[in-house]
């Protein structure tokens, strides 16, 4: 506010920006008049009065309502009001102190879309993004299918779920929202109970390309979730999660890491390595017998014992289009092993020149038959 000093007398004028209060003295047909006290009197009008028109409906003679200064002092003397940027103002203040104090609230889903829910916050149009859901809502969807996330998502359009502050831009007009910020520290308290290493009883909830979506079952408390990599499925080379496990299985894995609020678990950790059983029987040098098990960008996966697998690089063909002419899925060949790590469990093999030539020559003869 500004004092202006006039003929011995303090007359304070409101700056524009300012947020102000005042009592209705007046409702016209497309106006509002407010008493300002000594600020003067205050009017909604025009493009302010449009914009707040519901809710200037059930404002009645008396009300106080807060209203922001956009024109101190009008051609008609009066101080032009807006009550929806005062509004928006307030709202963003009231959000900025949710953040800070870490409120927790309740909001009604309006609507999805493939990225997340979208819902209002104090007239603030706010987004929950899926990666900020819980982990009982979060869309754990096999193969990642965005119609099948949405649909999941539309399921909770008109429920109420609780929420805090993620982040927020007024200037933007940019509102985000986490249920998962709940949880994170619900799920903090209860993982002072594990450490790695521990053996623990799961149950599969969702099932995804990448791995295996688990459940810790916690008699004494909240049950935690927690993912198992397609890597930690089994010793065995997995080429889908879904071939080893079903949702609803319960099993036992084993705690190999936790970061945070985050749970790594592994269930070939329980089985015996068999990189063990083969660390005397071969060297590097050896030539070996292996099935192909999987023709990738960077190479070939070759099974030398059971669930046991070396890679053949690509680097030894020149080009994927080479490499598929030697080698088929399935197929047996020999290899020479040039690198040995089993501590590692890692084998790096050489196809030997014999079978490379003899593999091109066959496919010559198969493109001549056809």
């Amino acid at each position: 506010m500004m004092k202006i000093k006039e003929k011995g007398k303090q007359i304070i004028v409101p700056k524009v920006g300012d947020i102000v209060k005042g009592k209705v003295i007046a409702k016209e047909k497309a106006a509002v008049f407010l008493d300002l006290g000594i600020l003067g009197t205050g009017i909604i009008y025009g493009k302010e009065f449009y914009e707040a028109r519901n809710e200037l409906k059930n404002v009645n003679i008396g009300d106080l309502i807060s209203a922001k200064v956009i024109d101190s002092d009008n051609e008609d003397g009066y101080v032009d009001l807006s009550l929806n940027k005062a509004q928006k103002e307030i709202a963003w203040s009231q959000i900025s102190e949710r953040k800070e104090n870490k409120e927790i609230f309740t909001v009604r889903i309006l609507g999805a879309n493939k990225g997340g829910l979208m819902t209002r916050v104090l007239g603030i149009t706010a987004f929950i993004p899926v990666s900020q859901l819980s982990s009982e809502h979060y869309p754990k969807v096999e193969g990642g299918d965005t119609q099948k996330i949405l649909r999941h998502l539309q399921k909770f359009v008109g429920k109420d779920l609780q929420v805090r502050v993620l982040d927020f831009n007024p200037k933007e007009e940019s509102l985000i929202l986490s249920e998962k910020l709940i949880e994170i520290e619900e799920i903090k308290k209860e993982l002072e109970k594990y450490k790695v290493g521990d053996i623990v009883e799961v149950e599969v909830t969702g099932i995804a390309d990448f791995g295996v979506f688990v459940k810790i079952l916690n008699k004494e408390g909240k049950d935690i979730e927690g993912l198992i990599h397609i890597s930690e499925l089994s010793w065995q080379l997995i080429n889908s999660p879904a071939d080893v496990v079903r949702i609803g299985e319960k099993l036992k894995a084993k705690i190999v890491d936790i970061t945070e609020e985050k749970v790594s678990l592994s269930i070939k950790a329980l089985e015996e390595d068999p990189w063990k059983k083969i660390e005397k029987k071969y060297k590097v040098g050896d030539v070996v017998e292996g099935k192909v098990k999987k023709i990738d960008s960077f190479g070939a996966l070759v099974e030398v014992a059971p669930k046991v697998q070396g890679l053949c690089h690509i680097s030894e063909f020149g080009s994927f289009e080479k490499m598929e002419k030697v080698l088929k899925l399935e197929g047996v060949y020999k290899f020479k092993i040039s690198q040995f790590e089993p501590n590692n469990h890692r084998m790096i093999l050489e196809i030997l020149e014999k079978e490379k030539e003899e593999n091109k020559e066959n496919t010559k003869e198969d493109n001549k038959t056809e």
